[in-house]
C-alpha cells in the first residue's frame, strides 16, 4: 500500500463518532499516556481488532486532521532538558492550531499524581505567534505554580514548530482514547526534518495506562516507547540540543538522523502556522487531542 492508501484504509475501517460524543465518552484531560512507535504494516494488521472496540472521530466526513504546534522554551531549553532528565515537575507550553477545526489554543501540560498528564488551556489568537501574549504568560505561570507550588522562572520564546496528521479513536465503552499520528514535520529556524511516511506514533490515553488499546498493542509485540515526546524528538532532530542520548532509540525508529547541534538565537520567527488564519475561531471549544 502507498502512504495515502494506508491512511484511507485505516480511517475507513471504523464507525464514526462526533466530537461531542467523543468528549462525552472520553475527554481525558487527566490521564496516563503510553506512546508506541509502530510501522505501518504492524498497525494495519491490528485494524480488525481495534475496529471491534473503537470508533473514529469524524467531522464533516473527514477523519485525518492536520495539527500545527508551536512550542515555547527558554534560552537554556529548560523544558527540553527537564524532560530529558526525567524530572517529575516538567512542563510544556505550546500554541496548537487545530487546522481543520479552525481552533487555536495555548496549552500547558504538567505532571500530576502517579505520573498522570494534566493539560490546561485557553483560547489563543494565531496572530500572536511571535511571542506569548501577556495573558498567555500569566496563564502558563499560574498553571505551573498552582501545580507544583513553586514559582515559574522561565522566560519563554518560540523554539520549535511541529506539523502532523492525526486520527483519533475512542472506545465504545468510554473512558479510553487513542491517537494515531503520522507524517510528522519538525521545523526550527533553519532546519526541517520529516518522518518516514510508513511509521506512526500511537498514543493511548486511559485512567490507569492499561487500557484495551495497550493490551492489543502488547499482544502484537509492541512495547511502549518511553522517550517519545514530539517536542524533544524535534529539538534533537533539528540540532538545537547537545544531549539527546535518551531519545536516540525513538529517533532511529522514526528514521530520523541528528545533525550537528547548531544552537543560537532565533533571528527571525517563522510564521508557517499562519497559513490557515483566515476565518479562524478562537472560541473556547473542545477538540480531541
Amino acid at each position: 500500500m502507498t502512504y495515502h492508501s494506508n491512511i484511507s484504509y485505516f480511517a475507513q475501517a471504523f464507525a464514526p463518532i462526533t466530537l461531542e460524543q467523543l468528549n462525552a465518552k472520553a475527554e481525558m484531560m487527566a490521564r496516563i499516556d503510553n506512546k508506541y512507535v509502530v510501522q505501518s504494516d504492524q498497525l494495519l494488521a491490528l485494524v480488525p481488532h481495534f475496529s471491534q472496540a473503537f470508533d473514529i472521530l469524524d467531522i464533516k466526513e473527514q477523519r485525518a486532521f492536520t495539527y500545527d504546534t508551536r512550542y515555547f522554551d527558554d534560552a537554556a531549553r529548560s523544558a527540553y532538558f527537564e524532560h530529558h532528565q526525567g524530572k517529575r515537575r516538567g512542563f510544556k507550553v505550546r500554541v496548537r492550531n487545530y487546522v481543520d477545526a479552525r481552533l487555536c489554543f495555548l496549552e500547558v501540560k504538567v505532571k500530576g499524581q502517579r505520573g498522570m498528564t494534566e493539560k490546561y488551556r485557553m483560547p489563543y489568537d494565531l496572530n500572536d505567534l511571535s511571542d506569548l501574549t501577556p495573558d498567555a504568560s500569566v496563564f502558563a505561570k499560574n498553571t505551573y505554580s498552582r501545580q507544583y507550588d513553586k514559582s515559574f522562572d522561565y522566560h519563554l520564546r518560540p523554539s520549535l514548530d511541529v506539523r502532523y496528521q492525526r486520527m483519533t479513536l475512542v472506545a465504545r465503552s468510554g473512558g479510553e482514547r487513542m491517537t494515531i499520528d503520522t507524517d510528522l514535520r519538525f521545523q526550527s529556524e533553519d532546519q526541517m526534518f520529516a518522518t518516514g511516511t510508513g511509521v506512526f506514533i500511537v498514543e493511548t490515553k486511559s485512567a490507569n495506562g492499561r487500557g484495551l488499546a495497550d493490551r492489543l498493542l502488547r499482544t502484537a509485540g509492541e512495547r511502549p516507547t518511553r522517550r517519545c515526546s514530539k517536542y524533544c524528538i524535534g529539538m534533537a532532530a533539528t540540532g538545537q540540543v547537545t544531549r539527546y542520548n535518551r531519545f536516540l532509540p525513538t529517533l532511529r525508529k522514526l528514521g530520523l538522523t541528528v545533525p550537528e547541534p547548531k544552537i543560537g538565537q532565533w533571528s527571525e520567527i517563522r510564521t508557517d502556522l499562519r497559513k490557515n488564519l483566515n476565518g479562524l475561531s478562537a472560541a473556547p471549544q473542545m477538540i480531541a487531542i
